[in-house]
């Protein structure tokens, strides 16, 4: 039986670039001359692009379109797109063009070497702001020091997982989702492809300064419980402080008298404390929250549409 390759595309208002995508990706794929399908999650778009995407699977049999109710993000697209992918390997891919579709073939042929996952590493980021790029990469630094798992660095979510590696990132249950996370924890064998990222081909990102922070966030919580040791460990040594300088006042009074303390003094050590109590307690509520999502048990997307390509609709016909 021939190999079926299934190319995830999740795709969040991003009806400007979508034909010149659609037109490099198929390029590729026919130049590859596997049997694949191109499934398009249309994750709420406000733009014009559930039009765009229609217009694309009637004029290509190959392209499948999974509609969300609403927007949940880019990780739940993704999630969408894998449980939905039915080929003997997923490629998944952001429609911004940024990274080269021109890459696939290498991955594929990495692939049949016998890598389970295989995903590409930026060389170099055209375009983008130096401060971005520097807190890239500080923060994988920072979450590979503080997880167990190495979350390989310079890397996004450009890459291609065997059915095998697709089938174990399913089979995982949580709602809050740090996808790079859960592709590089469920391990097999993996290698890297470096490439140069190119500029967006049209639009803008998505992704403030803000998101990113949150991203982050929920990154290092997700792989890592230091934090909360770190919550501790400032903890006992705030407490620690506290009582030798509280034994340094005693011996002080002894010794030299009770003189009466000065104000600002007394008002920087309550700042200070009240301080590390609440980065304590933010710490703490990020991993109740997430605890609390968990305990919900809520469905991670609801569908809105699914469009079958029509050559697997073909398929499914004969078989």
């Amino acid at each position: 039986m021939a190999e079926r390759i299934s190319i995830v595309v999740p795709v969040y208002n991003e009806a400007a670039v979508l034909a010149e995508f659609h037109r490099r990706i198929t390029a590729v794929m026919e130049e590859v001359g596997c049997d694949y399908e191109l499934l398009f999650v249309d994750d709420g778009s406000s733009d014009g692009t559930a039009e765009r995407l229609s217009a694309l699977r009637d004029g290509d049999p190959q392209v499948a379109i999974i509609e969300l109710s609403r927007n949940f993000g880019k990780e739940i697209a993704l999630s969408a797109g894998l449980d939905h992918a039915g080929g003997e390997a997923v490629i998944v891919i952001d429609a911004d063009l940024q990274d080269p579709p021109e890459l696939i073939p290498e991955f594929i042929d990495a692939w049949r070497e016998g890598y389970d996952v295989v995903y590409g590493r930026r060389t170099s980021r055209e375009g983008e702001p130096r401060l971005k790029i520097a807190t890239a990469k500080w923060f994988y630094r920072t979450i590979n020091t503080l997880s167990k798992v190495e979350i390989p660095e310079d890397t996004g979510d450009f890459r291609l997982l065997s059915r095998r590696a697709v089938d174990a990132v399913r089979s995982l249950p949580e709602r809050r989702r740090y996808m790079k996370g859960l592709f590089a924890w469920v391990g097999f064998p993996q290698k890297a492809v470096p490439y140069v990222r190119q500029r967006r081909e049209a639009g803008r990102t998505h992704w403030n300064y803000w998101r990113l922070w949150n991203f982050a966030l929920e990154g290092i919580a997700s792989f890592s419980d230091v934090p909360l040791r770190i919550a501790t460990y400032l903890g006992v040594l705030t407490a620690a402080v506290a009582f030798l300088y509280g034994l340094f006042l005693l011996v002080r009074t002894l010794i030299w008298g009770n003189p009466v303390p000065g104000y600002p003094s007394l008002i920087i050590v309550m700042l200070f404390l009240g301080g590390v109590q609440l980065i304590c307690l933010g710490i703490i509520g990020e991993y109740l929250a997430r605890t609390y999502d968990e305990s919900k048990h809520r469905t991670l997307y609801f569908v809105k549409g699914y469009h079958p390509s029509a050559a697997g609709r073909d398929r499914g016909t004969a078989a």
